[in-house]
Parts: C-alpha cells; structure tokens; sequence
C-alpha cells in the first residue's frame, strides 16, 4: 500500500520555477513569483518592500536586481514544493551551475529536517529530489562600489528579546542604524517605535492562498527554514538601500539539534545555526554582492546571556513577544491570539531565562502568571532540560541552558524568601534533578560569561559585545 508521501509524489512530479516579475506601485517594489506544481497546480506568491525610491533601482542596474530577485524566489521554494516532495524541481526562471545547485539541495536536505522528520520521509532515498535548471550558465556580477553612506548598519526585527538586545548595543557604535521587519506583529512594530527607528524597513510577504487551501486538504505540511529566507531578503534590502552590514540576531544556542533521524541530525533552527551562516556568507558574497556584510552579532553568546542583557531594557517588557503560538492561524482557520500563551516550550524556556534577572511581579505581569506554579508544565520542563522526549521544535536554548536557568531560577527563589513547595517546578527541580548534577553553581558561572569564537562578527562589532559581556 502505498503512503501518502508516494503517491503525492507520483501523481504530482515536476515543481517548477517559472518565473518572477516585478513593478513599482505608488512607491513599493512590488515582486511576484511564478511556481507550478504539474499538473493543475499554480502558485503566485507576492513580496511588497515599501517605500522605494525607484532612482534606487536605476542605480542598482536591471542585471543586478534581477539576480536578488530570481534569488529570493529560490528561497520561496521550499515553502510550496513541500507540499507534495516532487521528484524534480526544475528552475526556469534563471541559471544556476553546480555548485550552486548543491548549495539549495543542502538547504532544502537540512532546512526540511524537520519537516522530514514529523511526514516521516525517507529524504535518504537516492534520487528523492533533483534541481534540474534549464540554464546553467551562470554569470558573476559584481556590484557598484557603495556610497558614502556605507557603513550604514540594518537589524531584522521580528518582535522577541534577542533583536531587541542588538538594536540597544549597536546603538552605542557612531554608525547609522535602521530596522527592517517583513509582516511586522503589533509587537515588532511597538519595538521599532521604542528602539526609534524613524523610517525602518516594512516588506510584506503574501501567501498564496491556493497553498492554505491544499493544506487543509491534506497535502503535507510542515516547518521550513524562515531564516533563510530573511537573509536573501535582507541582502535585497541592502543593497537597493546601501547598507553595508546586516546584523542578525541569532546566537550560538541555535546550533544544537533537537534528535537524529535517518542518521541525520535534524535541528529546527537550522538556517539560524553557524553552519548555514557560514553557507550563506559566502553564497552570498560569490552570487550575490560582494560588498555587503552579512553575520549574526549574537552569535558569540548563549539565550541566558542575552537574557541577562535583556533584563536591562525595561521599557520593553510589555511590548517583546516570541511566544510563536501567538500568531498562529492554523492554515488560516483561526485568529492570532497575540499575546503569550503560557503553555509551550517557548513561553517555559523565556520565563526560565528571564526569572533570574527580573523581578518576579514584572515577570509574571508579561506572561500573565507565574510558570512555575502551573503543574501541567512539568512534562515540557523535562524535555526542555533533556530529561525526557525530544528538545522540543521550538527556537530555544540548549538543553544544558535550559537546566543551568532552571538553576539560576531556583537558586534566586531561595534567595530571596519564597516557598518552593508553591512552585511545582522548582520543586521539582529541587527535589529531583538538583542532586543528579553536583556542578551547576561553577558551570552557570562559566556559561554566563562565556563566548564562542566560532562568529563572522567585523571587529568592531565583536569589541562592543566583548565589552558589554564581559
């Protein structure tokens, strides 16, 4: 009997990339993307970057845009081909040779590993999928040197702690800093305002809605790599506005997988890990621009010590929110509740990290209660430090921070008086995980002031994080 998986396959067996286009509309740069699943199905999604000077474009030259755009839609692949895992994924809209084709073949193998994981795909298989391009000579461009405005920093904002804690530190370098959110959440857009970005960067992304339709149906589903996507784009963004550094906000936590599958190590965070940071630098300075600088300035430090540094901007505290339960839509079925749900590995992990640096009533005002206290979260807290289940698939610490803040929270809960018999976690915590592990005291020390020389921070960058760490 055959699965779901191969029949998808068998019946829908050619993704294609046919092409991409794009127009100016009342000052936006309007992008669309042509894709076809054969037979019957077509996708056009569509990306909006507001407010563009259309002398920018002039400038940047047709061959140069056009290749950022064919680009973009290339990351826009493995949003809509994961629908049914066609055999072949035939690009038409531009060229691509083989390395480079070996490059999106390893961001689909690992930006998908969770996707593969939860379908229960064999990605293994020889020949699962080829990308077959209809022209494969590709041509190096190179860039016009940048402006006088070059040292011009941009910072993507999504709406949590970790860009925030960039936004501040950089703020304190004598360079011109610009935020750039794509579909802003009320949250992102709060943050903005408070971190003063007057003009920031707003890009719309537009799903197909013939892609919700086929989830409902029962096409598969699934995570992709988001942050892979956001790179390309800020690339775009970039250069169309002369900025020469783009400073992300991943950190080193990101690089650990969360289980083995297939004798692969599958990690929900891939195209936030070192590994595609690295990939991605370099594609990016062979076939994209090679005068933009592209690295992530957390990448030295773990969640607990941006934690720690988050825990000096107070006047954030009501407007962060990464709880990603609170924009879910179910393919479309449902609204957003917009605020922290309180009940998912993510909520647990930021209240974790958090608790030991901040006040407990400020605390539990952001959340709406106190974490510890609520039972029902014990499960989640073993799989958080690794003492049970899987890590869950959610952007979160290491297992080994997960249970060094679990530490810091106890310990700080002692310190200043309260019952742990009334906090079912710490209780817990105390009663039986503390005695399993006799060093906690030496190692969250050492992972608070710890840093990771494996980064692509400009020097610069790396001296005013150093500082502010150490």
């Amino acid at each position: 009997m055959k699965t779901k998986i191969q029949n998808l396959r068998k019946k829908y067996p050619k993704f294609i990339y046919e092409n991409y286009s794009y127009r100016i509309s009342k000052n936006n740069l309007e992008i669309f993307f042509d894709f076809k699943i054969e037979p019957g199905i077509c996708f056009r999604p569509k990306v909006i970057i507001e407010n563009i000077d259309e002398s920018k474009l002039k400038k940047i030259g047709n061959k140069i845009l056009n290749n950022l755009i064919f680009h973009l839609g290339l990351a826009e692949i493995p949003s809509y081909w994961k629908a049914t895992c066609s055999p072949k994924i035939i690009v038409k809209a531009g060229p691509l040779n083989k390395e480079q084709i070996n490059w999106w073949k390893d961001l689909i193998i690992q930006g998908l590993g969770q996707f593969f994981y939860e379908n229960k795909i064999n990605f293994r298989k020889q020949n699962f999928f080829k990308v077959i391009p209809i022209n494969s000579n590709f041509t190096r461009l190179n860039l016009v040197k940048l402006s006088k405005n070059e040292d011009k920093v941009l910072v993507p904002v999504g709406g949590g702690k970790d860009s925030i804690v960039t936004l501040e530190i950089l703020k304190k370098i004598k360079k011109d800093i610009n935020c750039f959110s794509l579909n802003p959440t009320e949250s992102a857009q709060k943050i903005i305002k408070i971190a003063s970005c007057k003009k920031p960067l707003i890009i719309r992304r537009k799903t197909d809605k013939r892609l919700l339709e086929l989830n409902q149906k029962g096409f598969l589903n699934g995570h992709t790599p988001f942050s892979s996507y956001l790179s390309f784009l800020s690339v775009i963004l970039a250069v169309i506005f002369n900025y020469k550094y783009i400073a992300f906000s991943q950190e080193r936590s990101s690089n650990e997988g969360n289980i083995k599958y297939l004798s692969k190590i599958i990690n929900h965070q891939y195209s936030k890990s070192f590994d595609f940071e690295k990939k991605f630098k370099n594609y990016s300075k062979k076939y994209l621009t090679k005068n933009v600088e592209y690295f992530s300035f957390l990448r030295p430090i773990y969640e607990i010590q941006i934690a720690k540094l988050f825990s000096s901007y107070p006047k954030y505290f009501s407007s962060f929110l990464s709880c990603n339960e609170a924009y879910k839509t179910a393919s479309g079925t449902k609204k957003p509740t917009k605020k922290w749900c309180g009940n998912c590995p993510k909520c647990l992990f930021v209240w974790t990290c958090l608790y030991p640096f901040i006040d407990n009533k400020k605390l539990s005002k952001i959340f709406g209660k106190n974490l510890f206290q609520d039972k029902k979260l014990l499960s989640l807290m073993k799989e958080l430090i690794g003492e049970q289940g899987i890590k869950p698939f959610e952007c979160i610490g290491t297992k080994k921070e997960s249970l060094l803040a679990f530490y810091l929270s106890w310990k700080k809960a002692n310190k200043i008086g309260i019952d742990i018999s009334k906090l079912s976690l710490l209780n817990y915590f105390e009663e039986k995980v503390l005695l399993k592990h006799q060093n906690l005291e030496n190692e969250s020390k050492k992972m608070i002031n710890s840093w990771n020389n494996y980064n692509n921070l400009p020097k610069e960058f790396e001296k005013i994080l150093k500082k502010v760490v150490s």
